[in-house]
């Protein structure tokens, strides 16, 4: 018998257990989502941070790519896609990462596209620890033809 399948199922079993961890909250944050308030979708209540951590405040972020072009005309999901794409970009900048992030401030102009915005956030955040979150609808951001800004809180331990 070939001892392939037992390699395959080693790495998967290795390559799972780092997934899991990757997905652990920053040492002592912890997500709250108490008793009388009703059940969140997509973000925590309360995210509690231990004293000591290093805060980082991401300025909103934008639908331009790194040499400032619009990314997404006219379309929330690409312009969605790009926000989080520089926000990750940002993070990793002071050695941070999703998993960082205990606060989302979103602004949308048109609150319809949510489904897209929930999209495009989804896969960056960890959803079983997903941040504490503002969702507001604007008339107008900095761009006519902008549509969504979004910034960030993360803590480093």
């Amino acid at each position: 018998m070939s001892r392939r399948p037992a390699c395959c199922l080693a790495l998967a079993v290795f390559l799972f257990a780092g997934l899991v961890h990757a997905a652990d909250p920053p040492a002592g944050v912890r997500f709250l989502d108490p008793t009388g308030l009703s059940k969140p979708n997509g973000y925590t209540h309360v995210v509690e941070v231990p004293a000591g951590a290093r805060t980082l405040y991401l300025s909103g972020q934008i639908a331009l790519d790194a040499n400032g072009k619009l990314v997404g005309a006219g379309d929330f999901a690409a312009q969605a896609e790009q926000v989080f794409a520089n926000l990750k970009t940002a993070l990793a900048a002071s050695g941070a990462s999703f998993r960082n992030v205990v606060k989302l401030d979103m602004y949308v102009t048109d609150m319809t596209q949510l489904k897209a915005l929930r999209a495009a956030r989804d896969k960056y955040i960890d959803p079983q620890h997903p941040p504490a979150s503002t969702l507001v609808e604007v008339r107008r951001l900095a761009r006519e033809d902008l549509m969504l800004e979004i910034e960030a809180t993360a803590v480093v331990p």
